[in-house]
């Protein structure tokens, strides 16, 4: 393909590639490098905010105003870089770049605030049980969900009577030793190296930055050493995955779509617009499945291979066989590990706990639907809504797929996954652009 586009290039401008893409890529990259640093360098205000809710002893504690405050620096936060590359009217390829990288960080950002927010209450309660006898809580104590799968509850034995029992003693001194050692290991990371707040450190909170996870925690498991040989790899494929990308949006996406965006202008009947339209989806459905496959491994692949690589993160578990897929569920759990450990911990435990596992789903979907609707907003410059209908439209399907008379049914359900993904890769961003 590289080499037929190359010919023929050639042969209409005298050059092997056309200039447009790289005219839109090379275009901001200055004041995007400079936007991005400090965009990344403004999130590090959670680490005094931290420590200023841990100190207090009243109204600041996470508890009462901390966590509202953090919520309310977040809202600030992503407005202001939100409407930034809109200000300076950067491209649709830097305003892309810069909503993702926003986007991550306002996730890294929010794990990083929550979790530690959760442990300085920890660590409070955990210093109340010193002196039980001023009313300490004896509470169930909440683990918090380290990994998607983990929430557990710890009980402890109250007495009900007020006249205690020798026996009823022990065991009430026994339940007070069990929540001490419960909250204390809380405290402390699996590994058994770090325990808060020795992990409220400037260090500790770049090299959360640097690892390729949305999901905070006191302590990750390392590789011994710097593999220099992958790094390269990856990054000549980072860079190879971009060119390819690049040559399939300027070959085969712009001109179907800048020719029918004119068509679309000069036509008066609605029958000609649908019939466009659909020639413009049938024609964009390669292209637009190539590049999806080319993203998917630029992202999970090399970008976050290449940094694991480099801050020694052992964990590379970034994405499953989603290929293989029955339901959009099955989907959303497989294709990007990192963000479903993410909305699995921080939206849909948090949610499910007052409102239901149900609701908590409904939820989790459309947190991910807006950050998507973003992203296509970014790159047409519309809010039209068409993506996130479409995401939220994966619930009902799923519950159809799963079924009695369609669960079980694996070529059908994979069969009806690609279909839709392939003709709803097209469909979705035709729109966009053209409606």
């Amino acid at each position: 393909m590289v080499v037929t586009t190359a010919l023929r290039n050639i042969k209409e401008t005298g050059y092997p590639l056309r200039a447009h893409v790289y005219e839109l890529l090379s275009r901001n990259v200055v004041s995007l490098a400079f936007a991005d640093g400090l965009m990344v360098l403004s999130i590090t205000a959670s680490l005094p905010f931290q420590n200023l809710f841990r100190r207090s002893k009243g109204f600041l504690q996470w508890r009462n105003a901390g966590k509202w405050i953090q919520s309310l620096y977040q809202v600030i936060w992503l407005f202001i870089w939100v409407e930034w590359p809109f200000l300076l009217e950067w491209t649709w390829t830097a305003q892309v770049f810069f909503a993702l990288h926003t986007l991550t960080f306002l996730m890294k950002m929010h794990s990083y605030a929550f979790y530690n927010g959760h442990l300085s209450e920890t660590e409070r309660r955990l210093h109340e049980l010193d002196t039980p006898e001023r009313g300490a809580s004896m509470d169930k104590a909440v683990i918090y969900p380290r990994a998607p799968s983990r929430l557990r509850e710890i009980s402890s034995d109250e007495s009900s009577e007020s006249d205690q029992t020798e026996e009823e003693a022990k065991k009430k001194r026994e339940a007070l030793e069990e929540l001490r050692n419960d909250l204390a290991t809380e405290l402390t990371s699996p590994m058994g190296n770090v325990t808060f707040p020795q992990n409220l450190t400037l260090h500790n909170f770049a090299d959360y930055v640097l690892c390729p996870t949305l999901c905070y925690e006191l302590e990750y498991p390392r590789t011994p050493h710097i593999r220099w040989s992958e790094v390269l790899w990856k990054t000549l494929a980072v860079f190879g995955c971009i060119f390819l990308m690049t040559v399939v949006s300027e070959e085969f996406i712009t001109p179907i779509l800048a020719d029918a965006t004119i068509r679309l202008r000069q036509s008066d009947f609605i029958s000609d617009k649908a019939l466009i339209l659909a020639e413009s989806i049938s024609l964009m459905l390669f292209p637009f499945m190539i590049e999806f496959l080319l993203t998917f491994l630029v992202i999970w692949e090399y970008a976050l291979g290449a940094f694991a690589e480099l801050s020694c993160f052992a964990d590379r578990a970034f994405y499953s066989d989603w290929w293989n897929c029955e339901d959009w569920l099955e989907f959303s759990r497989e294709w990007n590990i990192p963000v479903y450990n993410f909305l699995k911990r921080h939206v849909f435990f948090a949610t499910r706990s007052f409102a239901g596992t149900q609701l908590a789903m409904v939820m989790t979907f459309l947190i991910s639907s807006m950050g998507h609707e973003l992203i296509m907003g970014c790159i047409s410059k519309k809010l039209r809504g068409y993506g996130m209908f479409a995401m939220m439209l994966q619930l009902p399907i799923v519950a159809i797929q799963r079924s009695r008379f369609v669960r079980g049914r694996w070529v059908l359900n994979n069969a009806c996954f690609w279909g839709s993904m392939i003709l709803g890769l097209s469909a979705i961003s035709s729109l966009y652009v053209l409606v």
